[in-house]
């Protein structure tokens, strides 16, 4: 596939997030997908971000791969026990699926059903080992396999830590690579300087650093991210910037597309846009960005 052959190749990447929908109607995710295709490498299709209910990322990358639109599929330990996933990935490959993100998730209580049990029955490790044992052609029984699948496979890492919280993701990461992911996506950058630091730390590992783009859309917003989300800080100079601009929603287009540029300029592997809704503005980042 597209997306493996150029992580190879060492070209730069570019990933999108297309959200599926919260019911069948995928008409609109299917048209926003189809603007960009050929400016876009891979969709990653998240597996209910925040825990909130909605068609999941097996068959929305189906869908998708369907229309000739090559996919990252995200696999969840929050929702499925061994058996369920080893099944899932048994069928995103019959199915075309080759690019799989490994992710813990969110627990159900950010989500919409809070009466929802998480099952973490693996947890993020076992199950890069799990997927690395079916590429072998046995399951996590022990079972041989009637034909063992080939995934692109990766994961996440979190880059804002510092100290001793960094030592030990780096640890992670490494664990993370032994068993057997290849690229990386971390949280939202908004500080390339303090990104740099992050991406020295990490040299001379065989990981492909894959950094977010969030799309801000508002002053509210970026305030809101800076106090709240851990490990990850908007540079009092954006807020300004989006708070002094006539047109917000332009400004907030033209710093994303220059962070996609600027990470590239960096030598990261790819970036991994998330417009969060706003999908209509991903030509506008990537015009901006001339990718």
């Amino acid at each position: 596939m597209q997306m493996e052959k150029k992580l190879t190749s060492g070209e730069f990447l570019v990933l999108a997030e297309m959200e599926p929908p919260k019911g069948v109607d995928v008409s609109q995710m299917v048209a926003n997908a189809t603007t960009v295709r050929g400016r876009v490498d891979a969709f990653v299709v998240p597996e209910m971000s925040n825990a909130v209910m909605k068609m999941s990322s097996l068959g929305a990358a189906i869908l998708l791969q369907s229309k000739g639109l090559e996919t990252v599929m995200q696999l969840c330990c929050r929702d499925r026990n061994r058996l369920a996933l080893q099944a899932d990935l048994l069928a995103a490959q019959a199915l075309g699926v080759a690019n799989i993100m490994a992710v813990t998730g969110e627990d159900p209580s950010y989500g919409d059903h809070h009466r929802a049990r998480a099952v973490y029955d693996i947890d993020l490790v076992e199950l890069l080992e799990a997927i690395q044992n079916l590429q072998k052609g046995r399951d996590m029984a022990g079972v041989e396999l009637s034909g063992a699948p080939h995934f692109l496979v990766g994961s996440t890492v979190n880059s804002g830590t510092s100290g001793g919280a960094l030592d030990t993701e780096l640890a992670e990461l490494d664990r993370k690579i032994a068993a057997g992911a290849r690229f990386f996506v971390t949280p939202p950058v908004f500080d390339l300087e303090s990104f740099s630091g992050f991406m020295k730390k990490i040299s001379g590992r065989q990981a492909k650093i894959i950094p977010t783009v969030l799309l801000l859309k508002s002053v509210g917003m970026a305030r809101y991210i800076d106090r709240h989300l851990d490990n990850v800080t908007v540079p009092s100079e954006v807020i300004s910037r989006i708070q002094k601009a006539q047109d917000k929603v332009r400004e907030c287009v033209n710093i994303a597309a220059e962070l996609v540029s600027g990470l590239r300029k960096m030598g990261c592997s790819g970036v991994f846009i998330v417009p969060l809704g706003w999908e209509h503005k991903l030509v506008d980042i990537l015009d901006g960005a001339k990718a």
